[in-house]
């Protein structure tokens, strides 16, 4: 990612973000693969509706991220589906600079909806 500011090109109308409480259940549900619940990502327990994005529905190049915290994928910039898991703390600080990067990425583009809670 060369540019820092991360700002999309048209910048969206993005909700107040949200801090619902969303079970680890209920996000796995949210992998586009039902119709009727929407598609979530979440970095760090912060979950982004990514609905509108083909990216993330079940034919898209990054379905592998929906309906998880994919945290510890995006950091180490894998489409693995054991790397697509919530631990990151213990990456390397040039791992984690990529996860903060992704995280700006994302909120500059979805709406927050919520935060994953055991």
């Amino acid at each position: 990612m060369a540019s820092k500011s991360f700002a999309p090109k048209e910048a969206p109308l993005l909700n107040p973000p949200k801090d619902t409480p969303l079970s680890p259940s209920h996000l796995a549900k949210c992998d586009g693969n039902t119709p009727s619940y929407p598609t979530y990502v979440a970095i760090m327990g912060t979950v982004f509706d990514v609905s509108g994005n083909t990216a993330y529905a079940p034919d898209g190049a990054y379905h592998i991220f929906a309906g998880k915290d994919a945290s510890r994928a995006l950091a180490l910039s894998s489409l693995k589906a054991e790397d697509c898991r919530p631990d990151w703390e213990d990456l390397a600080d040039k791992e984690k600079q990529v996860l903060n990067d992704w995280f700006t990425f994302f909120s500059k583009r979805y709406n927050i909806v919520g935060q994953v809670r055991a």
